[in-house]
């Protein structure tokens, strides 16, 4: 027995000694800002308490009414019972970073990117595509060609055309020139091209016109032409056209899947002619551009108030996870992704639920829909899949 003692003393001794030294150590500092997040990713096993659900809830940096009008309903009755607030976390998903451009002078209102147009063509037609003076223009093999447009100040395209081939003696050719919005089945313009209703030739092509449109800002298109016998069409590769885009009202894009009827997709990308169009309210356009300056700045002392305004409400509510993301409407999936990032590296889950600030969240019956599917193992979607179909 004496030695069964004399061999324990030592380790109960040293068991003791580093359970004293334990208590006595101060706890480790939390860290803040980008310090926190290094340390957290270095010891991700420093988690926060568990929680059987969190609450994404994706907000704009302005919607303060939004929040506040959740923070007075779903989420007080939240906080009002306990049993339910050390069950589920919530948070709202905001981007750190305003736009610095302000919305009249952007692309589109969803995204954060500039508007460029700079000495717009006025009060005169313009050919969006042009050959160069000794670009020879022979036939090719292409019976179907396309180019997508997107429009970024309105215009109204005011003829479709097709390019001249230098070999014929006259137009001996029967083509279809069809301008689609995008994702639409159905021609906004058509012009026909044939040996006896050749056009109008100007320049390097020969133009019909059509009805007069306003396409408006943000408007997206596609012009094909089809080659409607065993001739081919006069085409060229879209970087070797010169591209006239009125000085940044027009740009060229790529056709993405979906953008035309299946029976386009399988065209060559480039062109086989070209349009006239013209810039609509192009005095409007101009003192626009004058403004920008004075808008700018007023712009940047607003986003100065609405940082103040941000910290002031995550410091009284501490319910905002700011992502490092510009915050648009066009950023979004980067919001989730950061916040998934976030809660993954700083706190403890089941389940992790994403919601919109306009919405409404019955915490109970999420509960009970969890216990009635069984929505508690690890590796569960519960959500809504949309299945798309061609029939």
């Amino acid at each position: 027995m004496r030695n069964w003692l004399v061999l324990l003393c030592p380790c109960v001794l040293g068991a003791a000694l580093h359970l004293w030294l334990r208590l006595r150590s101060p706890p480790p500092a939390r860290a803040s800002g980008a310090g926190r997040a290094d340390r957290l990713a270095l010891l991700p096993q420093w988690k926060s308490s568990h929680y059987d659900v969190v609450v994404g809830v994706l907000s704009a940096r302005n919607n303060h009414e939004l929040r506040n009008v959740i923070r007075s309903t779903w989420l007080k009755h939240l906080v009002q019972h306990p049993a339910l607030s050390q069950r589920v976390l919530v948070k709202f998903i905001i981007g750190a970073h305003g736009c610095e451009v302000p919305v009249e002078d952007r692309e589109d209102p969803y995204s954060c990117k500039l508007l460029n147009i700079t000495n717009p063509v006025l009060n005169q037609e313009i050919e969006a595509f042009s050959l160069l003076e000794d670009t020879s223009s022979g036939l090719s093999e292409d019976r179907v060609v396309s180019v997508s447009f997107r429009v970024l100040y309105p215009i109204v395209i005011t003829s479709l055309g097709v390019f001249y081939d230098a070999s014929d003696v006259g137009f001996q050719r029967n083509i279809t020139v069809k301008l689609y919005q995008a994702e639409q089945e159905e021609a906004l313009f058509i012009a026909r091209f044939s040996p006896p209703s050749c056009g109008v030739q100007v320049n390097k092509l020969w133009y019909k016109p059509v009805e007069q449109f306003i396409l408006p800002e943000s408007f997206e298109g596609t012009i094909v032409w089809e080659s409607q016998d065993l001739q081919g069409l006069v085409s060229r590769n879209l970087h070797k056209v010169t591209v006239n885009d009125g000085g940044g009202v027009l740009r060229v894009i790529t056709a993405g899947e979906g953008a035309l009827p299946h029976e386009f997709m399988e065209g060559v990308e480039g062109v086989a002619g070209g349009f006239i169009y013209t810039i609509q309210e192009g005095d409007a356009l101009l003192k626009n551009l004058h403004s920008r300056p004075r808008r700018l700045l007023d712009h940047i002392s607003n986003l100065h108030e609405e940082d103040a305004l941000l910290k002031e409400e995550s410091s009284l509510y501490d319910d905002i996870v700011f992502v490092d993301v510009v915050d648009t409407y066009r950023n979004v999936p980067a919001k989730l992704l950061n916040f998934y990032k976030w809660t993954v590296e700083t706190t403890s889950f089941d389940l992790l639920l994403k919601t919109d600030d306009d919405c409404y969240i019955d915490l109970e019956a999420v509960f009970n829909r969890i216990a009635l599917k069984n929505l508690d193992g690890p590796n569960f979607w519960w959500g809504n899949l949309f299945l798309c179909s061609d029939n």
